[in-house]
């Protein structure tokens, strides 16, 4: 099949409006990096990602999920097949205790409305800058909370198409991983259970996580956030400090002079710098430690 029928078979489930083609995933991504997507499409009910779900499948075409690009690096020749995006369902619901998410809320959003409902437990997210879809299949966590000490259960589509409810068990949550991401499943919604919290503390804790976060990150800059996943027992930040790498990079990508575990975007990068740095990185670290650091950001897309 060709992009031309791609385009033509998605026109019969999605308005014009939802679908663009050869758009520039840089718009969408945290790092500001990227090359264009064949077809970017944004389903805005639940039945219309369902279809588009079954139609990629069922052609063999091949399907990308960007969330709010931010644990993403897409490389400079973009994507081929479809990238599709969840934006548009993003209603979030606080029903007593229980708070419901759709896949496109941002994580930030959620805990924002769970504390002004006084409920605690979801202060830890108030800085993170995914989706939900994004945070449910890399069990997102920060500054000792997790998506997996709050999870009910999070409805899902498989590859087929199949909406399915997975249980906190069946998650299969661990250190930025999940069966979501094993398995290819397509988050829909998620449903968290937290407390009935004191306002006060509910709050001091964001303004002092908040604090945190804007005073030892470096939010002035793109950057796909925390690059490499903590190596047992030790710091990705504090190994690729103490190897002298700050201030570092290629072309206009920077290991970030405010936080080693971050690699920025200073102006005028591409996608392929960005990589060369993650690179540069993990191979000094390597050769000075002996520590080999994991990614924790997702690479894809084709090179330039």
């Amino acid at each position: 099949m060709t992009k031309s029928q791609w385009i033509k078979d998605l026109q019969q489930i999605v308005a014009p409006s939802q679908l663009r083609v050869d758009e520039p995933l840089h718009l969408y991504t945290m790092t500001k990096l990227g090359g264009n997507a064949d077809i970017f499409v944004l389903p805005e009910t639940i039945e219309q990602a369902q279809q588009i779900v079954a139609y990629a499948h069922a052609r063999n075409v091949p399907l990308l999920m960007l969330g709010n690009g931010s644990n993403m690096v897409v490389r400079d020749g973009g994507l081929r097949g479809i990238v599709i995006t969840f934006s548009a369902l993003d209603a979030i619901r606080v029903e007593g205790i229980t708070v419901y998410a759709e896949a496109g809320a941002l994580i930030k959003d959620v805990s924002k409305q769970a504390a002004a409902a006084s409920l605690t437990g979801f202060e830890f997210a108030c800085g993170i800058p995914g989706s939900i879809g994004g945070a449910m299949a890399m069990n997102a966590g920060a500054y000792g909370g997790e998506i997996n000490d709050i999870i009910v259960s999070s409805t899902v589509l498989t590859k087929e198409g199949e909406i399915i409810t997975l249980s906190k068990e069946a998650l299969k949550l661990g250190y930025r991983t999940s069966s979501i991401a094993t398995e290819g499943y397509y988050v829909l919604s998620s449903i968290f259970e937290l407390a009935k919290g004191d306002q006060q503390a509910i709050d001091e804790k964001i303004a002092d996580l908040t604090h945190q976060r804007e005073t030892k990150q470096p939010l002035e800059f793109p950057s796909a956030g925390s690059v490499f996943k903590r190596p047992p027992g030790q710091f990705a930040g504090k190994l690729i400090q103490d190897s002298g790498l700050q201030g570092k990079g290629v072309g206009g990508a920077e290991v970030s002079t405010k936080h080693a575990g971050f690699i920025v975007n200073k102006g005028g990068a591409t996608a392929t710098d960005y990589i060369q740095t993650i690179e540069m990185v993990q191979r000094v670290v390597k050769e000075k430690f002996g520590v080999s650091l994991e990614r924790e950001v997702k690479i894809v897309g084709d090179e330039k």
